[in-house]
């Protein structure tokens, strides 16, 4: 089974007419002509989709996964069945895996030829992710999602930690495609079925037919459609009930960019939010006047650089769907120009790129020996994290959480004396986090950043593109451009200072001596400077998931960490307050097994347990092994 870190190598199209064929499995996506008929016969009345949506009540939600992608188009039948049927408030989530993804043009051409389909169709072909492994979530329509899983059908199904209600067993016939149609695939579709699941395939294959009985399912072999001698239909053990979506009341310890994202994730999940800070929004390490929204390219897929490449894609994700920057001073989405600052650097990102790690619709290369990060750009964090807060389901409130109790509820002591019950409380303090009671063993260090304020030039006004080298400059907000950023782990207070704004125009001279001088040369302006303390782990990775008992094996109920993005907060919140949001509210999780993993906070007991193994013995309980 090809691993989730493998690179994603694109399908090759050639069209038959209106019909895609896929070049490599010598076999079209659908039937000439009759695409469309087939695949509402096959899998949408196949799997009862119309009466069992109708049935669903509100707050109820239905998961329908697939084995093949292809173009889309059962996707976008099922969502517009469920448009059609499904009671207001009752949610859909389709999941499907795709180890060849069309390119975007072959895709917007492949779903032209129906046009009451156009809806979903232009939104999917808008929204359709760059071609890189593990999840990419994506909005349909109203309470229609889907995650496209790109990578090994058996591989990603055989990792997910979720169940489904209903199977498009799809993908290129079985003697065109072989690889996928195995016992494994089965097995693995058996594992992830809730009670009552139904499976519907347009092959009678007996290796198929065989497979799906000796995993358990029971199966029939219908009418095929067309001239077709037959199919199969299958159900999963049990009496399908439809599952409840998880929602309630959540306190959000922080109003920085990770309190910020995961209020509003929470929000739109149909939580009532509570958002607790004593300063207000975005005024500690989130506070500067811009950052950068980028990604450090690796060519090689480890689960810690694979959360950077898809931080940074829901990233983008995040802005296009939240409609931001808003106004031309709230920032720019246009590129980021990286310079890497030495030898060393350039040749990792001449990897990413002729790896195929990094594909070219998010980086690219200069003629002047730099590279771009495509779509990534600049922005004001404060404006972004009030443009989230902006929610009717979200409320601030301004003092500090000062203890807590883990429980249902979570019982919460503010600093001016009040006490708050929550169904969920998400910590979202950075380094403060450290002062609560028993947080002291959180793996923390503290990095003192000082970005320099210096004020535009008629020439540097010309600038349209933030610019990353060993530091960073960006594009001027308010007449001032921001020169970044000193790093600093012995000093932790925030005064600025003048030798640190020196530094900064130094290494701006040292690595961008074209832009010093346009900025002014030796007479550069520093209009003002900011310090902030950045918090971040030992390992690099923020620190994301259910809060552990470092002295048991058990999770205290309702507390949540959402910490240590370091330098990065823009870049990895979104994804972060995703993933979180998913998990407490029982949907599909939205990131795959391996990023969870890595971002658990429960990983670095586990690793210290392994150098001093437990004197009674036992084994050591995966918090996120559970299934929705």
């Amino acid at each position: 089974m090809q691993p989730t870190s493998e690179p994603i190598t694109t399908a090759i199209v050639e069209f038959d007419g209106a019909t895609p064929v896929s070049t490599l499995y010598e076999d079209s996506y659908f039937m000439r002509g009759q695409g469309r008929a087939e695949s509402e016969v096959v899998f949408i009345q196949a799997n009862r989709l119309p009466r069992r949506f109708s049935d669903l009540r509100s707050g109820q939600l239905f998961v329908i996964g697939e084995t093949g992608f292809g173009t889309g188009l059962n996707c976008l039948l099922a969502a517009q069945c469920f448009q059609a049927n499904a009671p207001a408030g009752a949610r859909l989530h389709l999941v499907s895996a795709e180890l060849h993804p069309m390119r975007r043009v072959d895709l917007a051409r492949s779903l032209a030829s129906w046009p009451d389909l156009k809806s979903h169709a232009d939104r999917l072909v808008q929204d359709y992710p760059p071609p890189t492994p593990g999840y990419h979530r994506l909005r349909l329509g109203a309470g229609i999602d889907l995650t496209l899983m790109f990578g090994d059908a058996t591989t990603l199904w055989a990792r997910a930690r979720f169940e489904v209600d209903a199977w498009f067993l799809d993908g290129f016939a079985p003697s065109r495609n072989p690889q996928m149609w195995q016992p494994d695939l089965f097995q693995t579709m058996a594992s992830r079925s809730r009670p009552g699941a139904t499976v519907a395939t347009f092959s009678a294959a007996g290796l198929v037919r065989r497979g799906l009985e000796q995993a358990r399912f029971t199966v029939r072999r219908e009418a095929g459609f067309n001239g077709k001698r037959h199919r199969l239909t299958a159900n999963w053990p049990g009496r399908f009930v439809p599952r409840t979506l998880t929602r309630g009341h959540a306190l959000v310890a922080g109003a920085g960019l990770a309190g910020a994202t995961s209020a509003r994730a929470l929000a739109e999940r149909g939580w009532q939010v509570t958002v607790c800070d004593p300063a207000g929004v975005a005024t500690g390490a989130s506070g500067n006047l811009a950052g950068i929204i980028y990604s450090t390219p690796s060519p090689h897929l480890t689960p810690q650089n694979r959360f950077y490449q898809t931080a940074l894609v829901r990233a983008l994700r995040w802005m296009a769907m939240h409609r931001f920057p808003a106004r031309a001073d709230d920032g720019c989405l246009n590129d980021i120009i990286q310079y890497p600052p030495d030898d060393r650097g350039r040749e990792k990102l001449l990897s990413a790129l002729q790896s195929g790690a990094w594909p070219d619709e998010l980086l690219g290369h200069r003629d002047d020996g730099g590279f771009v990060l495509k779509n990534a750009g600049f922005i004001r964090p404060d404006r972004w994290c009030e443009h989230l807060m902006n929610h009717p389901g979200i409320q601030l409130t301004q003092a500090a959480v000062q203890q807590f109790a883990p429980g249902c509820p979570v019982v919460t002591t503010l600093d001016d004396g009040r006490v708050l019950e929550a169904d969920l409380l998400v910590l979202c303090m950075a380094e403060a986090a450290r002062s609560l009671p028993g947080l002291d063993w959180l793996r923390l260090k503290l990095i003192r950043g000082q970005v320099s304020y210096c004020a535009a030039t008629t020439a540097s006004r010309q600038w349209q593109q933030a610019v990353c080298h060993a530091g960073y400059l960006t594009p001027a907000l308010d007449g001032v451009h921001c020169v970044g950023a000193t790093f600093n782990l012995d000093r932790h207070d925030i005064t600025p200072v003048a030798a640190d704004d020196d530094a900064n125009l130094s290494q701006l001279r040292a690595h961008l001596p074209d832009h010093w001088r346009a900025l002014g040369g030796e007479s550069i302006r520093v209009v003002g400077s900011r310090a902030a303390l950045r918090c971040q782990t030992t390992d690099f990775l923020p620190l994301v998931g259910p809060l552990p008992d470092s002295s048991s094996v058990e999770t205290p109920a309702g507390v949540w960490l959402n910490l240590a993005h370091g330098s990065r907060g823009m870049t990895h919140t979104p994804l972060c307050a995703d993933l979180i949001a998913d998990q407490v509210s029982e949907r599909v999780p939205s990131a795959d097994p391996e990023i969870v993993d890595a971002l658990a906070p429960e990983r670095f007991i586990i690793r210290q347990r392994r150098r001093q193994p437990a004197r009674n013995g036992g084994s050591r309980k995966n918090l996120h092994a559970g299934t929705l």
